[in-house]
């Protein structure tokens, strides 16, 4: 498609425009979003407690919505960084509720 390609160009210049328009279509489009956001975890690109944190879900109910869609739960954290990252999404998820 050649509006992602010209969206991936025109980032480089512009980021503030094009993540705008990204973040405000994101909010319009609520299945979108979760769709990107289970992608970018089932791709490793980010941990199951950034997920629960960007869909805005405690880590046992974003189980339980795997576990209802068969998406898989990876389990254990293959580094140290990795680690504190979960620590920190999930410290971010209790003090909110």
């Amino acid at each position: 498609m050649w509006q992602l390609k010209q969206l991936e160009k025109l980032r480089e210049i512009e980021p503030d425009i094009v993540d705008g328009a990204i973040q405000m279509l994101l909010e319009k489009e609520t299945v979108l979003k979760e769709k990107l956001i289970i992608g970018a975890y089932v791709d490793g690109d980010i941990n199951f407690g950034k997920t629960a944190e960007l869909l805005n879900l405690h880590p046992v109910q974003l189980r339980d919505l795997f576990l209802s869609r068969g998406i898989p739960i990876k389990i254990g954290v293959p580094s140290e960084a990795e680690i504190r990252a979960e620590g920190s999404s999930a410290s971010k998820i209790w003090d909110e509720a």
